[in-house]
């Protein structure tokens, strides 16, 4: 089984426990940090990575760490990642229960590409349109690129939505590259037809 589907696996098991007391949020708010801690300090990353340190020494430290914050089913989950040297997917089990998360809440997260820095008006503009598109809660993410000229490029979870004025340029330019052999053809053939029906009139 891939990477990714061990992943959602791992996180639909953690929201399962979540949902037992409601504390979707709060497990949500867990797993982003300690994945954050994970991925942001080398140290402690070597660490619970190392084969050198035994499994115990591991779960020694994430208990001290984490048992005055989280709660004990929380604590567990982490444990056996650890049991199971599960604990390099932290990060993709973080996404994958956010994903879980918004689902829940009819909700979706977005990624708006626009050249320029997106005032409030253009803000509510394409939120309002992702709204009625989707059906749902968007939470956007606004990102400047000057490279993509004009137009706006969306990204909803796999779906992408490339409307900027450099992609109707990259489309036109492949149109004509792909064109331009069968337009020569064309001319060559008519050319070719002229001088056939040229040469019978002359004998």
């Amino acid at each position: 089984m891939r990477g990714s589907a061990v992943a959602r696996n791992y996180a639909a098991t953690l929201f399962e426990l979540a949902a037992r007391d409601s504390s979707e949020s709060l497990f949500s708010d867990l797993i982003e940090g300690i994945s954050e801690l994970y991925s942001q300090d080398v140290s402690l990353q070597r660490f619970l990575d190392a084969p050198s340190v035994t499994p115990s020494a591991k779960k020694d430290v994430l208990q001290q760490a984490c048992a005055e914050h989280a709660p004990a089913l929380f604590v567990r989950f982490l444990l056996v990642l650890v049991d199971r040297r599960r604990q390099r997917l932290l990060p993709n089990i973080a996404a994958a229960y956010r994903d879980l998360l918004d689902e829940n809440a009819n909700r979706v997260r977005a990624t708006v590409t626009l050249p320029f820095e997106a005032d409030e008006t253009v803000q509510t503009e394409v939120m309002g349109t992702l709204k009625r598109h989707f059906d749902k809660k968007v939470i956007p993410e606004f990102q400047v690129d000057e490279r993509i000229l004009g137009g706006v490029i969306i990204r909803v979870g796999d779906a992408l939505l490339d409307a900027s004025v450099r992609r109707q340029f990259e489309r036109l330019r492949r149109e004509l590259h792909q064109g331009a052999p069968q337009a020569e053809f064309a001319f060559q053939s008519k050319s070719t037809e002229k001088i056939r029906q040229s040469q019978e009139e002359t004998t």
